[in-house]
């Protein structure tokens, strides 16, 4: 910006080139004493000291931009016209330095020229600061959503097999198998933003495997998995909890004849996962069923934190059955 207006004024880009290199330090000082000094101070609560050190700063830039400009840059701009006109005279050099130092027009545009291009920078440090700091916000958000899940998860697994292990069943050994598989993935995959969907659905497996054993012929269970070839990319931890309810609250609660629906399927880049389960008779209270909805919850806010504008998520409470329906934008293929 200031080489195209020196440069304009000068009718000489090399002249304006030169110019703004000469007063770069000036910028350069400027803006780092602006951004250590005066924003650790503000983002510190200090807004009057800010404020105040700001000004002071401004003012001593202003200084010396002119001083740069009185005994570096007039110089050198009046020695590169002396060199095509001999005669070649500018009344701004015939005053004294101090003159020129106190002259008020210069001193307005040195204030002006030093600030246009320092004040756009800290203005993009300053939208920097806040998109890290939302980020920040959000990462931080993201995990404690995580850490509600896993032990949520946890909790219920555990439930099933000390259930199973009161009557020494064969299955014990089995859920705990399954148990492990999922709780490796959980705790040293799940750390990353995305993971694979062929690595989700398997674990998702794992888990109604292990809901089936516990179970047994008691359940009616249809399970249907349409996925495209592909590697597409999921949050992790995403379609497990919704699964997860249907069983605690289908099969769980529901006495005579338990069913439960899972449709999982994928085409063109988008996930629908439809689950619909049985209600027992009569409905339990809705205190009863307060835990059982973090799941839930948990599902309905990390979709709106990471798929914002890529999702939907409906459930319906119908007489005799829940259903919940999840539409999911999948991140691009990873390369192969």
């Amino acid at each position: 910006m200031l080489t195209y207006i020196y440069s304009t004024a000068f009718d000489s880009w090399e002249l304006g080139i030169k110019v703004v290199l000469m007063l770069l330090p000036v910028h350069i000082i400027y803006f780092y004493f602006l951004q250590y000094f005066v924003l650790r101070k503000y983002f510190s609560g200090k807004y009057s000291a800010a404020v105040f050190l700001a000004f002071l700063i401004m003012a001593a830039m202003a200084v010396a931009y002119r001083l740069t400009e009185i005994y570096i840059t007039d110089p050198y701009i009046f020695d590169f016209y002396s060199r095509t006109d001999p005669h070649f005279t500018w009344s701004k050099l015939e005053k004294d330095r101090w003159q020129q130092l106190i002259s008020k027009g210069d001193f307005v545009n040195a204030v002006e020229r030093s600030n246009v291009v320092v004040w756009i920078g800290v203005t993009l440090t300053l939208f920097a600061m806040w998109h890290e700091r939302k980020n920040a916000m959000l990462q931080a958000e993201l995990n404690f959503l995580k850490g509600q899940l896993h032990p949520h998860f946890l909790f219920n697994s555990l439930n099933n097999l000390y259930a199973l292990s009161l009557n020494n069943a064969p299955q014990a050994p089995g859920i705990i198998l399954g148990l492990s598989n999922i709780l490796r993935y959980v705790i040293y995959e799940c750390t990353a933003d995305r993971v694979l969907l062929e690595r989700e659905i398997e674990v998702l497996k794992d888990y109604i495997r292990l809901e089936q054993l516990r179970y047994e012929e008691r359940l009616d269970l249809n399970l249907n998995i349409d996925v495209e070839p592909a590697a597409w990319q999921i949050a992790p931890i995403l379609m497990l909890p919704l699964v997860e309810n249907a069983f605690k609250h289908g099969a769980g609660e529901t006495m005579h004849h338990p069913w439960i629906n899972i449709e999982l399927r994928v085409a063109k880049g988008e996930l629908w996962l439809k689950i619909s389960n049985s209600k027992p008779e009569p409905a339990p209270a809705p205190s009863n069923k307060q835990g059982g909805n973090i799941g839930l919850k948990n599902v309905r806010h990390r979709l709106q934190l990471l798929y914002p504008e890529a999702h939907s998520l409906h459930w319906f409470d119908e007489e005799d059955c829940f259903i919940i329906e999840m539409m999911v934008t999948l991140s691009s293929p990873t390369k192969s």
